[in-house]
Order: C-alpha cells, then structure tokens, then sequence
C-alpha cells in the first residue's frame, strides 16, 4: 500500500483522472508528527576511525497525504537546533557554537518537500528543500512506508522510516581539524536517518 504516485505495472494504465484506491483514499488528510515516536538523527564519522551518533531533541512537523492526487502529498518538519544531543556535554556545546550550528543566529533547521516518487512496492524517494544556516539546498529522502494502524487510543497513524546523505559543507559547515595521521577529525558526509510516527487529525 503506497501514499505516492505510483509507477508500477498496476497503475501504468490508469487515467489521468482515474480515481485513488480505497486503501490510498482512507489515508487521506493532514497528520502531525508525534515527537515521542519519532527520531531525526545523524552520523558523523569522527577522526577516520568511528562513528559518532546524534539527534535532535524538539521538532515538530505535519504530512498532508493525498490519497486523491498523491502526487500533492507534502511534509513539512522544523527541527531546534539547539536540542541536538550526541551523549556529551561539551561536544553538544562546540556544535552549538560559531564552528558549527551558531544556534544563536539560527535556532531552527528547516525541511519542505517539493516532490515525491514511488520507487516500487513501500520505498518512495520525497526531494525537498534543506535549510540550515540560512542555506537552502535540495535534499532526496529514501522512505520505507511501514504501514498505517489505530492505536490503543483511537489514533490513527502512519510510519515511516527513512535515509539519506548530505555533504555538511554545502550547507555552510565547513570546521574541521587536521589529524598528524592524515585526514580531518569531522567528516563532510553526514549520514541521516529518519523514525516518524504521524497521526491524524480529526
């Protein structure tokens, strides 16, 4: 079950303006990301030789899906900078400054979709625009639909998972130290990693 366009052999000889399947059609509506069960998180490598893991702590979010024209399917996500926690004190605080984030200047990191696809039973690919530091930039997400569900409370909810990779210094953050070994001590390439859980609005 997708929330996409699809491009599979099912809908190839579907019209324009044929109409969404049941199953798309009851996903219909505008959902708000649920923080509690829901992560944005990043990895770093750290002085060539390990992995170093983060996320942000206070975002907020909504999804309108489509179930008619899934094609007009968007998502919005507003990320706190200054909630970013990696496990240390004072590595969160150096990513806090003027090397890094300056959360001062620009407390919030930015995500509006522009477009979506179906890449083939639940992987979809959303591109959007990427704003931190007052740079914005495009960014593909790869998304797994995981599937949608009621909880005990009556919510109805959506999920997903998702990845991508981004080179921080197209966004403006370029700070780094030499190694005596050779290399940097921070990567360019910064691996992102997604968990959402969104429900739906009465």
């Amino acid at each position: 079950m997708g929330i996409f366009n699809r491009k599979d052999n099912e809908t190839a000889t579907a019209t324009a303006g044929s109409t969404a399947s049941p199953d798309l059609a009851a996903l219909t509506g505008e959902y708000t990301i649920d923080p509690a069960h829901s992560t944005f998180g990043f990895v770093a490598r750290h002085a060539m030789v390990t992995n170093v893991k983060g996320s942000f702590q206070d975002f907020t979010g909504t999804l309108h899906l489509d179930g008619t024209d899934p094609s007009k399917s968007t998502a919005t996500i507003d990320v706190v900078m200054d909630s970013i926690e990696t496990g240390n004190a004072d590595r969160d605080g150096h990513l806090k400054s003027a090397d890094f984030f300056r959360t001062d200047e620009f407390p919030t990191m930015t995500f509006r979709t522009t477009a979506a696809e179906a890449l083939g039973g639940d992987d979809y690919r959303i591109t959007g625009d990427l704003t931190i530091l007052g740079t914005t930039r495009p960014l593909s997400i790869d998304l797994e639909f995981n599937g949608a569900a009621k909880d005990p409370f009556g919510n109805e909810r959506v999920g997903f998972e998702g990845k991508a990779e981004i080179l921080r210094s197209e966004w403006g953050l370029t700070w780094n130290a030499a190694l005596e070994t050779g290399g940097v001590l921070v990567s360019d390439k910064i691996k992102l990693n997604f968990d959402i859980s969104a429900i739906k609005q009465a």
